[in-house]
């Protein structure tokens, strides 16, 4: 089985020693976004739905560098510093994945990265057979 780094040039650089991405034959493993706005390395100001928004677009950068797309993703995990934010949260993922989501799990944590008020990683078939 190959082992592929994956750094994305459209997505904000790694906050530690971890990649954007592993690729192998048939999955791509997405380490967790947080609301970065990649031209300026800062966190988006806004309420959760416009740093949920910020965070899926990293995550679709990472997936197009990695040669997928959100429409192959089968596994998210989502981090929410208030789960009462899930509702906001919610809404906007909904505009990023209209029809037949992938699996979930979303958890409110004690803390996130620089502050963020959400994180998301994913999982994602390279390539998806025809039907």
């Amino acid at each position: 089985m190959t082992r592929t780094v994956i750094h994305a040039a459209h997505a904000p650089p790694a906050l530690g020693p971890y990649s954007h991405a592993i690729r192998t034959e048939q999955f791509v493993f997405a380490s967790g976004q947080v609301p970065l706005d990649p031209a300026t390395n800062q966190l988006v100001a806004g309420d959760v739905a416009a740093q949920t928004r910020q965070v899926l677009l990293n995550v679709q950068a990472i997936l197009t560098a990695a040669g997928t797309s959100l429409a192959n993703v089968v596994k998210t995990t989502v981090f929410l510093a208030d789960i009462a934010d899930f509702a906001a949260m919610n809404a906007v993922y909904a505009e990023f994945f209209p029809a037949d989501p992938p699996a979930r799990s979303t958890f409110q944590v004690a803390a996130l990265p620089l502050g963020a008020q959400v994180e998301i990683e994913v999982v994602a078939l390279v390539a998806v057979p025809p039907a």
